[in-house]
């Protein structure tokens, strides 16, 4: 189902000599390079214009974005657009994604967790409410522009979820299964196109957040240029880590585990041999770390390993190369022919997306982060539209030392929301079947909202019903307070008349006897 290599057969394991070498002067031998040359070029390129540029540099736009919008836009020359394979930049995105997520699970955790597990839970199931939000509003414009202006595919509007809430990996894989597999011409650079769109919202508008926050006085806004890190020994290496030189270097092993893990990946997925697990090359290089990760604790715990052979902060400047190349690879692979007939239903699409996840966000943020609501959404907000590291940049110009649960529940709520979230990914193997099954999912999308949103706001939504339930229990016992006291107000009276006629009684009986008594003592 998913995104196939090119130079890797579906059918068949692939050779050891993948090209046949007369010359390393050969075109062959150095085209690959040649393409990642580019990258890093344009990489380093726009990493100098946000530093010297002003606009850029306040705007926070990530390097790795404004590198593949300078090779974008250098492919509307012709001779550029040829030299540009979109081949290799969907490899290289392609493959990126996995081994920056298989990075990412493979840390250990060192225990300085700042949330709690009830604050990860929840930001997992308000990571799953945004996915099927997003994915509801750009199913139902899809739909509706299939039928009334004929969009080539009604499903395709789910990709707005894709390249929101999970960045361009992911809407480079279901963009080019719609594409080859539905008919969705354009599919592709419609989904790199959301990705790429989810970036620029989440920098801009996040900033734009930032400073109306700190025009009203209520945070106070720290420049990255104006911020001074401080790095503590324990920042780079933990405790009883292997040596960073010996036989073999730290990072050697670190970067060979992740590829290991993906070749095992690779194996798995080779094994079952569906079209639909080639899509899913990082959630499975994903647990499988996560797995890995377990199994090194259990040995470390059983002194069977001595030392630990992982790295953390290695580990994040793996994860931190690739999704950079990922992202700069997968805006160059936009095709501009094809983004020329869809770039109207992108804005319809892209601008309905980032208005409902920003109210979305915003609302469940002033609910389950109190104490840190402006931190909370400002970091779910970048991570949603754009990618973690969006949402970590941004956190950083209010939260420089990362002192509130923002960070902890960005880096731990992965898991849940990929359990909370993976019905998703099955339903965006049934939606493109046809304009029923659309119409379907739509509908358990909407369901699933609902559901989201219920567990979020339970606290409200059944304190009010409790405080209904008390206010009719305290009107039905002040009905019968009144009662009661109505009856014994009636018994009183009762009571009092009573005695009244008894008094008088005993009076006419005093009057009576008077005159008999007198003749009786006469």
């Amino acid at each position: 189902m998913g995104f196939t290599p090119t130079l890797i057969g579906v059918n068949t394991l692939p050779t050891v000599a993948l090209l046949s070498v007369d010359s390393f002067a050969d075109t062959p031998v150095w085209s690959v390079l040649i393409q990642i040359f580019v990258l890093i070029g344009a990489l380093l390129i726009g990493n100098v214009l946000r530093r010297v540029i002003p606009f850029m540099r306040k705007s926070l736009v990530p390097s790795a974005l404004l590198g593949g919008t300078i090779v974008l836009l250098l492919k509307l020359i012709p001779a550029v657009d040829k030299f540009i394979s979109n081949d290799i930049m969907e490899i290289i995105t392609y493959h990126c994604l996995a081994l920056g997520f298989i990075a990412t699970a493979l840390k250990k955790n060192n225990g300085n967790r700042r949330t709690t597990t009830k604050a990860i839970l929840e930001s997992g199931v308000l990571q799953g409410g945004a996915y099927s939000l997003q994915a509801s509003i750009g199913l139902a414009v899809t739909i509706i522009l299939s039928v009334t202006a004929g969009f080539p595919l009604a499903a395709g509007g789910v990709l707005l979820a894709l390249g929101y809430g999970q960045g361009t990996g992911q809407a480079l894989n279901y963009g080019k299964i719609y594409e080859t597999e539905y008919g969705f011409s354009g599919g592709t650079t419609f989904g790199l196109s959301i990705a790429a769109i989810g970036f620029f919202v989440a920098s801009v508008v996040g900033v734009v957040y930032l400073n109306i926050l700190r025009k009203r006085g209520k945070l106070k806004v720290i420049s990255s240029e104006d911020r001074v890190e401080k790095h503590r020994l324990e920042d780079f290496v933990s405790a009883n880590e292997i040596p960073n030189a010996e036989s073999v270097d730290k990072f050697t092993i670190n970067f060979g585990l992740v590829l290991l893990i993906y070749a095992i990946v690779f194996g798995i997925m080779k094994l079952v041999n569906v079209n639909l697990i080639w899509g899913f090359n990082f959630l499975l290089g994903s647990l499988l770390a996560l797995l890995v990760r377990l199994l090194l604790n259990f040995l470390s715990k059983k002194k069977v390993i001595k030392r630990e052979p992982t790295n953390n902060y290695l580990l994040d400047r793996i994860s931190g190369f690739m999704f950079d190349m990922m992202i700069i690879a997968g805006v160059a692979a936009i095709d501009w022919n094809k983004f020329s007939s869809l770039w109207w239903q992108l804005v319809i699409i892209c601008t309905l997306g980032a208005v409902a996840t920003f109210v979305y966000i915003r609302l469940v943020s002033n609910n389950i982060y109190k104490g840190y609501e402006h931190e909370g959404f400002i970091s779910m907000f970048g991570m949603m539209t754009g990618t973690a590291s969006n949402g970590m940049i941004l956190l950083r110009e209010i939260d420089p030392k990362l002192e509130t649960p923002a960070s902890s529940n960005m880096v731990y709520s992965g898991l849940p929301a990929i359990a909370f979230g993976g019905g998703l990914l099955l339903l965006l193997n049934y939606c493109p079947n046809g304009l029923t099954e659309s119409l379907i999912t739509l509908a358990v999308l909407v369901v699933a909202t609902v559901v989201f949103n219920i567990i979020l706001f339970r606290n409200k939504i059944f304190k009010r019903r409790k405080k209904a339930n008390v206010s009719a229990d305290t009107e039905q016992t002040a009905d019968g307070a009144d009662s009661a006291e109505k009856i014994d107000a009636d018994t009183d009276t009762e009571k009092a008349a009573e005695t009244t006629e008894t008094e008088e009684c005993a009076a006419v009986e005093q009057d009576c006897s008077s005159p008999l008594d007198e003749n009786v003592q006469e």
